[in-house]
């Protein structure tokens, strides 16, 4: 049962059903728990769909040549980067001590609603609403720090699976 053993299929397959589970259990703290996700937290989400998507995309597809396998390879890890960058700049402002406004600015719905697609991007990862409160804590990380943890993990898994040599 060594996952790197595994085939190609498989191994994506794993990667698929960690970002599924991963964005299952925020959807359940939100619901569940009461836990509103910020703006960053839904570009978090959005960033474990897409790498998830490519994750799905290439098990269906399992590409029995390298430079498909290295393609989604790449692709995959792109999308873990922005992760990571998303990730990382949520963990930065958390870091922020209140008194010098860790925030990342008002609700996405009013955002969305008044201003356009470019300037709603900008404006959330310059950080300006409720993304400095610390709601949620597990072995002493927030929830943004196990983000971006689990972004850099995928990440690698993704180059390691895609990069192998095949027998």
């Amino acid at each position: 049962m060594n996952p790197f053993r595994w085939p190609f299929r498989a191994q994506y397959l794993l990667g698929f059903l960690i970002c599924a589970g991963l964005l299952g259990y925020a959807i359940f703290l939100q619901l569940q728990m009461g836990l509103e996700p910020c703006p960053l937290c839904i570009f978090q989400r959005i960033a474990f769909a897409a790498l998830g998507l490519l994750f799905l995309i290439g098990a269906l597809h399992g590409p029995s040549n390298r430079p498909g396998r290295v393609t989604y390879g790449m692709l995959a890890f792109i999308a873990a980067g922005v992760g990571i960058g998303i990730a990382a700049r949520h963990v930065y402002v958390q870091m922020i001590p209140p008194e010098f406004g860790a925030t990342c600015g008002p609700p996405l719905a009013f955002l969305s609603e008044t201003m356009g697609p470019f300037e709603v991007f900008r404006t959330v990862l310059t950080g300006t609403g409720n993304c400095g409160n610390i709601d949620w804590t597990f072995l002493g990380l927030t929830m943004p720090m196990w983000s971006l943890a689990w972004f850099a993990l995928l990440a690698g898994w993704a180059l390691l699976v895609s990069f192998r040599r095949t027998r």
